[in-house]
């Protein structure tokens, strides 16, 4: 029988490691992009997910939507969550090579589990003003 879980938590960061212990390590967490040029090409990132409280087998689908908030930017591949107990977790990560924000603007985060929208949050993407020269 099937217990819908809960997402823990769901992280954009530049990678991701994996000690021999299991424990991952996050390096360069971030909510926003800061570019002076644009568009801006990330050539990887990270989209970390924990599932938790949870029993049965289910599918996550991660997206990245344009600032419309219809367009998707990117889509993730289907991940299998199998969680065999309520004391269970299960940690994800996906990689998105070569995302381009062609302007600044908000963008957005999904994150679906067997189809079902279970969180939507804001990525920021900033163009940075370029400082005048010193005469």
């Amino acid at each position: 029988m099937n217990m819908l879980p809960d997402l823990q938590s769901s992280l954009i960061c530049d990678d991701v490691r994996q000690e021999r212990n299991g424990k991952f390590m996050l390096i360069g967490i971030f909510d926003a992009i800061h570019s002076e040029q644009l568009p801006v090409t990330f050539m990887k990132m990270c989209l970390v997910t924990r599932w938790c409280n949870g029993a049965g087998n289910f599918i996550q689908r991660s997206q990245i939507l344009n600032t419309d908030q219809k367009t998707v930017l990117a889509a993730g591949q289907d991940v299998r969550v199998n969680l065999p107990s309520p004391e269970a977790a299960a940690t994800s990560v996906e990689v998105f090579i070569n995302v381009t924000f062609p302007a600044p603007g908000v963008y957005w985060v999904e994150i679906l589990l067997d189809g079902d929208l279970k969180i939507r949050y804001p990525l920021r993407v900033n163009k940075l003003d370029r400082p005048a020269p010193a005469l």
